[in-house]
């Protein structure tokens, strides 16, 4: 019998809310049509007819009270059911098919004959339901079931238990895109960013596609640092990284390939016990020391910055400045060994680069807060360089002004490309009245932190590109709930050419092995790491005395 529900409420007993509509007489001769999403099928029912697996629609499914034996694999193509009953019949045994309806809210097996159950039934994440009473089930199911929270403790138990068969992800492709030059002095070198989602973030709530013992940290860890070992970049940007790990673990390791490395926790981390402290996650930025070295490192605190800023104004005050988000910054200078094309008599040159990171506030309902603290980042980015070219003026004998000092930008934005953070980066500009605003007046204290060469404009004079963008990959963050462009590797568009890029992991592995969300256990965040070869020209002028640096 197809009838409309007008509840969707799943806490309650399904049998109780069910409504029926019936069409009257009156409106069938009027020739008046139906939309049903849901049937009702009852009597001695023993076999279903394959038509019903055509009915793709339907959202709810009840075949209480008949003598089915078994249920088709073909029940897996009602791919959008949201409440299944098979209580009440003769069911010996599960397809392991039925664990690929995961919009299930509610699966009743009351009352039937079965004595085990397909670990499939654990890729049911999103099952709030399941009625198990009257079958001859084992003890240690049983007992699990009973507990308190028993339905989301079993679909844990039986997932963490089912085999993993998806073969690993096919190795990504290497998407060349110029070549380098041979007849001026160059340095090449590759920049990655990856957030590694930390283990405080990586809980079952957000995750409960994945098995327990994949987001384990101990078990992510080691499958990040192989990646990171694997494509082996010059400088590495890494987000979610927590204070303990970075001491612990990454920096040691690290190290023995080469890298030296700088780290911040987010704000917060200041006024905590140090018990507390270590958790917290941060920015980190490795960098291979046989190109660079370090001259500063800088810490951009979007809360402080708010705080400076808000003259009073409540929405900087009670939006912007409550969030923690930082930004990390290193002034590096090439080594010799960075360089490639110098003429054997020629001087190598020490060329000044700002590599910066950040990890902008994650909120979408706060896209205001992500464009203001996009905004202050640049202008702390400008001061930065203005006081490093006068610092390598002053020490490293270079004859360097901002401009010379070339940048690199990148970092989870957790803004789409058509927001308004990606658009002030990407054109230098963006309007006062932007969308992304949300009709909040920021323009009183935007205008003293940055240009307005045009009226109702916000600018900064950066030339940057993005390395990335939905042609090359379609998202960088995948998750059941999301997936979208968010992280993203800006270079100075006028003295950097990238020569390549890491293309995207493989849509048809991702759609072959049904792998609907990230974490998953060959995958080990919920972001993809972006990685971009970039040729760089020397922008600083003629040494001081002569010389920028000997063989």
């Amino acid at each position: 019998m197809p009838r409309n529900s007008k509840d969707s409420k799943y806490e309650n007993n399904g049998s109780n809310r069910r409504t029926h509509t019936y069409m009257s007489a009156e409106d069938q001769a009027a020739g008046k049509k139906s939309f049903w999403t849901e049937l009702e099928i009852t009597g001695t029912i023993r076999n279903l007819s394959s038509n019903l697996f055509q009915m793709t629609h339907l959202t709810a499914l009840y075949l209480k009270n008949n003598s089915l034996q078994r249920l088709p694999p073909d029940i897996c193509q009602l791919v959008n059911l949201r409440n299944l009953d098979l209580s009440s019949n003769k069911l010996r045994s599960l397809p392991a098919e039925l664990g690929e309806l995961i919009q299930l809210r509610e699966l009743q097996l009351s009352h039937n004959q079965l004595r085990i159950l397909p670990y499939e039934l654990g890729k049911l994440f999103n099952l709030m339901v399941l009625g198990l009473i009257g079958n001859p089930l084992s003890k240690d199911i049983m007992n699990i079931y009973a507990e308190p929270n028993g339905t989301q403790k079993l679909l844990t138990f039986m997932l963490d238990n089912l085999q993993v068969t998806t073969p690993t992800p096919p190795p990504r492709p290497w998407i060349p895109l110029a070549r380098p030059t041979s007849n001026r002095p160059t340095c090449i070198f590759t920049v990655m960013c990856y957030n590694v989602l930390c283990d405080k973030y990586a809980t079952r709530q957000m995750y409960s596609y994945c098995p327990s013992w994949a987001l384990n940290w101990d078990y992510r860890k080691k499958g990040i640092l192989e990646e990171i070992r694997h494509y082996s970049a010059d400088i590495i940007n890494l987000q979610e990284v927590e204070m303990e790990q970075f001491y612990n673990y990454f920096l040691p390791e690290l190290k023995q390939d080469g890298y030296a490395g700088i780290y911040s926790p987010k704000s917060r981390a200041k006024h905590m016990a140090e018990s507390e402290r270590k958790y917290v996650d941060g920015c980190a930025i490795f960098y291979r020391t046989s190109k660079f070295t370090l001259i500063k490192e800088h810490l951009v605190e979007f809360n402080q910055l708010a705080m400076a800023n808000a003259d009073g104004l409540d929405h900087m005050l009670n939006r912007v400045m409550p969030k923690d988000n930082i930004g990390l910054a290193a002034l590096l200078q090439t080594t010799e060994a960075a360089w490639e094309n110098t003429p054997a008599d020629a001087p190598f040159v020490q060329q000044p680069i700002l590599v910066c990171t950040a990890h902008i506030h994650w909120d979408p309902e706060f896209c205001d807060v992500k464009l203001i603290q996009t905004m202050m980042l640049s202008n702390e980015l400008k001061t930065i360089l203005e006081k490093s070219a006068q610092t390598l003026k002053a020490s490293e004998n270079v004859n360097a002004d901002a401009n010379s000092i070339q940048l690199v930008l990148c970092g989870d934005f957790n803004s789409l490309p058509d927001s308004g953070v990606i658009e002030f980066l990407s054109t230098g500009r963006v309007s006062q009245d932007h969308k992304d605003f949300k009709d909040f007046s920021y323009k009183q204290c935007l205008e003293k932190i940055l240009s307005c060469d045009k009226p109702n404009e916000f600018t900064h004079s950066f030339k940057l590109a993005s390395a990335y963008n939905d042609e090359i990959m379609p998202f960088t963050n995948y998750t059941f709930d999301f997936k979208g462009i968010i992280d993203y590797i800006f270079y100075a568009k006028q003295t950097m050419t990238p020569l390549g890029l890491l293309g995207p992991l493989s849509s048809e592995w991702l759609t072959q092995n049904k792998v609907i969300g990230c974490p998953h256990p060959h995958v080990f965040s919920d972001h993809f790491p972006l990685l971009v070869e970039l040729e760089m020209v020397p922008t600083v002028s003629a040494p001081i005395n002569g010389i920028i640096g000997h063989r």
